[in-house]
């Protein structure tokens, strides 16, 4: 498909605009927004447009961050060997209120974070012939490229093109990885679920519980690469790079580059998360805070849409994701009682993601969908 002609034809005329069918255009160029861009667009395609009532509802949704200030915790790792029980309390703090926190002296090498910053890079910049192969929405696929997952149920698509890896339980073969990334997406999998087992460690204990305790539901037990690439945006404004969300998993750890854009809502209004030279930002899923039962918060984010670009980031959800399992989720046993009584009801992990991904990104928590009626 000719994708400067797809480009033309998203620009269309309110007497001729088919949603679905400029849906279709786009999905079907396997190009992503990369392509678009590519192409030489200078408006923003109307598929891509945040609806007026995104516009009206206030600055809590839509408008400049006021910034106050507040940041978001930075944790040290680095006495985590010794006596924890600061690092504990920071990241109970962090994760009871924010929800978010970034960590530092997390003992992956600033060097395998570059690379594997610039070999995502490298892969969204490959030329579209050497990405098509990648390109598909079939579910079960561990490795895929694509734009919006949820396009065809979104209100408006999202400035972002993703590669999509499952990395585990089941090891990944490499060979299902595009070469220009391979080696180093093996590696940083494998740092980087070091270090989610060592922060469900600290959860665990964030929680009064056993250390082993999160581990031994399987928290860690499997988890996803998403490498997200944001193209410069002609009109920044009038879209978004990621609509307002909440994570569909227990546990996320986000690379991100220089770029910035990433927001979190807190305290009612959009504060930044600052990149921060060697750190790696974590936060709190649905499903964490599904099965502490609101102890630990699963906060709304987002990321705007830039003149700058391409924002580059490397996102790790800790989730068996669609990996067959029995297990139920729900607020933990040992969290409970006649003064804490449960707030959601159990789930499986296959009913929970069903749910997220058919509502897609609609600015609305997959939680409220579980919650016990009081």
């Amino acid at each position: 498909m000719n994708v400067a002609g797809a480009g033309k034809s998203f620009a269309g005329n309110s007497t001729t605009y088919d949603r679905l069918q400029e849906l279709k255009t786009f999905d079907e160029s396997k190009a992503g927004v990369k392509g678009l861009v590519d192409s030489g667009i200078t408006k923003v395609p109307r598929i891509f447009i945040r609806p007026p009532e995104e516009f009206a509802a206030g600055k809590e949704v839509s408008g400049e961050p006021t910034q106050t200030q507040f940041r978001i915790p930075v944790i040290d790792l680095k006495d985590f060997a010794g006596d924890c029980s600061g690092v504990v309390a920071g990241v109970r703090q962090a994760a009871e209120t924010v929800g978010f926190f970034q960590v530092v002296n997390h003992g992956i090498p600033i060097k395998l974070l570059e690379e594997m910053v610039a070999a995502a890079r490298e892969f969204h910049e490959l030329p579209q012939e050497s990405k098509v192969e990648y390109y598909s929405r079939e579910p079960m696929k561990k490795v895929k490229y694509g734009s919006n997952f949820d396009l065809y149920q979104s209100k408006y698509a999202n400035w972002r093109d993703t590669l999509f890896c499952v990395m585990g339980p089941e090891p990944l073969d490499p060979q299902e990885l595009p070469l220009v990334c391979r080696d180093v997406t093996m590696e940083y999998s494998r740092q980087i679920h070091v270090l989610g087992s060592l922060l469900f460690e600290l959860l665990s204990e964030a929680l009064g519980l056993k250390h082993d305790h999160l581990e031994g539901l399987d928290c860690a037990k499997g988890h996803l690469i998403l490498s997200h690439y944001y193209p410069a945006c002609p009109e920044p404004e009038l879209t978004m790079g990621t609509t307002k969300h909440s994570d569909p998993d227990f546990l996320t750890i986000l690379l991100q580059d220089h770029i910035g854009g990433l927001q979190v809502l807190s305290h009612n209004e959009w504060i930044d998360v600052s990149p921060l030279p060697g750190a790696l930002v974590v936060n709190i899923g649905d499903l964490l805070q599904l099965i502490s039962n609101d102890k630990f918060k699963s906060v709304e984010h987002r990321v705007l849409a830039n003149h700058r670009g391409p924002r580059v980031s490397v996102t790790c959800f800790f989730t068996l994701h669609l990996y067959p399992t029995t297990r139920m989720y729900g607020p933990i046993k040992e969290l409970l009682s006649e003064d804490n009584p449960p707030v959601y009801r159990e789930t499986s992990l296959k009913d929970f993601i069903a749910y997220y991904d058919n509502k897609g990104l609609d600015g609305n928590s997959a939680l409220s969908h579980f919650m016990l009626l009081r």
